[in-house]
């Protein structure tokens, strides 16, 4: 019986590590991450030593996305809340500001990158900043200083040599692209970073949003035409969900046969969904830019 009896007692203290508890039988930190880029980053880094929360579910869009009155008391609550900043996640921003002014420990990622502004038409500071891994790199040693901080133990030096090797395979990738074709032609200002780092031109976004590639206005098309015959790139790169309707509407309206890319840009996908971590989100970016601009 007293065997039994320690059985069950493992068992236990089983249920309540999966539960959030640590080894030892004390609550893991609680870290609560606005959207999932960052949520998977920070997941990386801790492992199973805290408890992470996103906020953000997968294909959701960053700038629009709400939270529950329970999730925004969890905000209140966290050891750290972790954030992208410069106005990338709008429909959380007061939820932030509240837990920030109620004491909440907070890391805004963008205060630890070199800043770009948008190119183009639109106007301030771009807060796409993960399409450069470098600039991750930036964030991520930061981060791993702030857990540090926190007495919380982090991977964070195992992950940055994982991000040096992505930048390495992205630059011999985007090495082959020729000269004459390392344009970037998007439906949304999302590359800017990307652009900046792998010496890219950009552009700009000549479709201005979802709702333009359903049914595009003329003026949308003679601006994306001209763009497309002026650059002489092969393809451009739409973060639409269909694509195809674009490549349709530029071939029976425009006489324009130019290939249609999907990118993954704001969010990672649900697993199994060719974007599920940073990671496979931008090798599988890196793949389709490199083999859509390619002769």
């Amino acid at each position: 019986m007293r065997a039994a009896g320690a059985g069950l007692a493992a068992l236990a203290v089983l249920g309540l590590a999966g539960c959030g508890a640590d080894a030892s039988g004390g609550e893991k930190p609680q870290i609560v991450v606005t959207t999932n880029i960052l949520g998977d980053v920070t997941r990386q880094l801790v492992g199973n030593v805290a408890e992470v929360t996103t906020l953000m579910k997968p294909n959701a869009d960053p700038h629009s996305f709400e939270i529950s009155a329970q999730e925004a008391a969890k905000l209140q609550s966290a050891d750290l809340v972790v954030s992208s900043g410069l106005g990338l996640e709008e429909g959380v921003e007061q939820h932030l500001e509240a837990a920030g002014a109620a004491g909440v420990d907070r890391f805004v990622a963008a205060d630890h990158i070199d800043v770009l502004p948008y190119t183009g038409e639109a106007s301030g500071p771009d807060p796409h900043f993960w399409t450069d891994p470098a600039r991750m790199v930036d964030v991520v040693a930061a981060l791993g200083d702030e857990l540090d901080s926190l007495g919380i133990e982090s991977e964070a030096d195992a992950y940055l040599a994982e991000l040096d090797e992505l930048d390495a395979e992205m630059t011999a990738e985007f090495a082959t692209i020729p000269a004459e074709h390392r344009a970037l032609i998007t439906n949304h200002h999302v590359f800017g970073y990307l652009a900046d780092r792998f010496g890219f031109e950009l552009i700009g976004a000549a479709i201005p949003g979802g709702s333009t590639l359903a049914s595009p206005s003329a003026a949308d098309l003679a601006e994306l035409v001209s763009a497309i015959e002026s650059s002489g790139v092969p393809a451009i790169f739409a973060e639409s969900s269909q694509p195809d309707r674009l490549m349709q509407v530029l071939s029976s309206e425009a006489d324009i046969d130019v290939d249609v890319v999907e990118l993954f840009t704001e969010s990672l996908t649900a697993e199994g969904g060719g974007a599920d971590t940073y990671l496979a989100m931008m090798r599988s970016n890196t793949e389709r830019i490199t083999e859509g601009l390619s002769p």
